[in-house]
């Protein structure tokens, strides 16, 4: 009987320690609730309508890390729209509206490397160290003797995102149908030869250097030498000759080739 007796008081016991508990449990649900409530950090819908309409490539060509980042410094008004190459016209229409800002669409773009040298471009030296146009570049300036030429280490190619651009034969070759204009490659290239041209464009001048035809034809073989007959020979008047390079006023180009027949280097190259 004393052990009967001893069982009913401890399943008493148990009784009251769990109905504490719940009513601890119940009063600790109720203070989360109070908390979260109150206390919670609202998310900007402006931030996350923006971060929406954004590529979300999170390139970086923008200057900031990732879209989120780019985001959060257009609403602050630390960026510009225009910034983000990947993003559609219709999509950066969105974004800015919800910023209450004026948009002027802009004409689709790409990037192309202003130099055509590589292996038909003479070196100074044989370069044996880090990989990368900026390591090579620390030695003399580089490799090549011309000083506007592709170093070709491919440090745009590891940089891109899209895998739109390649080293081929010496020089970095950008494939038009992958690029997106984030303009990664064009911030970074230590030569500061690649540029961003219409996607329409038909022909693009593969050449940077200023120099005189003599020296360049000295260190280059498809190197510019300003001489002039594609300014001369365009139909269309698109193309101005300024520091011994043509100038394409793509406005103007109808994309007759002829510029690219004319050339005596092949400088000019058909995309």
């Amino acid at each position: 009987m004393m052990n009967s007796l001893l069982v009913a008081v401890q399943w008493d016991k148990v009784g009251i320690v769990i109905a504490i508990a719940a009513a601890l449990a119940l009063i600790f649900a109720i203070l989360i609730l109070v908390v979260s409530k109150f206390c919670a950090v609202k998310t900007d819908e402006k931030l996350a309508k923006i971060t929406e309409h954004l590529a979300g490539a999170n390139c970086g060509g923008c200057g900031y890390a990732g879209c989120e980042g780019f985001a959060k410094a257009l609403l602050e008004g630390k960026a510009e729209l225009s910034s983000c190459g990947p993003t559609s016209n219709e999509n950066k229409a969105a974004i800015a509206e919800v910023l209450g800002i004026e948009f002027a669409a802009s004409e689709p773009v790409y990037a192309v490397v202003a130099c055509a040298g590589g292996m038909k471009s003479k070196n100074k030296y044989n370069y044996i160290g880090n990989p990368g146009c900026l390591a090579e570049g620390m030695y003399l300036g580089g490799k090549k003797q011309c000083a506007y030429g592709c170093m070709g280490e491919g440090t745009c190619e590891s940089l891109c995102p899209y895998a739109a651009i390649a080293v081929k034969e010496g020089v970095a070759l950008v494939d038009k149908a992958l690029c997106e204009a984030c303009g990664l490659c064009v911030k970074n290239c230590p030569k500061h030869i690649i540029r961003l041209i219409p996607k329409r464009a038909k022909v693009y001048v593969a050449c940077s250097t200023p120099c005189r035809g003599k020296e360049t034809m000295s260190v280059c073989e498809t190197g510019c030498i300003g001489c002039g007959l594609c300014a001369k020979n365009c139909p269309e008047k698109a193309i101005t000759m300024v520091n011994n390079l043509p100038v394409i006023d793509y406005d103007k180009c109808t994309g007759c080739k002829t510029c690219v027949a004319k050339c005596p280097r092949k400088t000019i190259k058909e995309i």
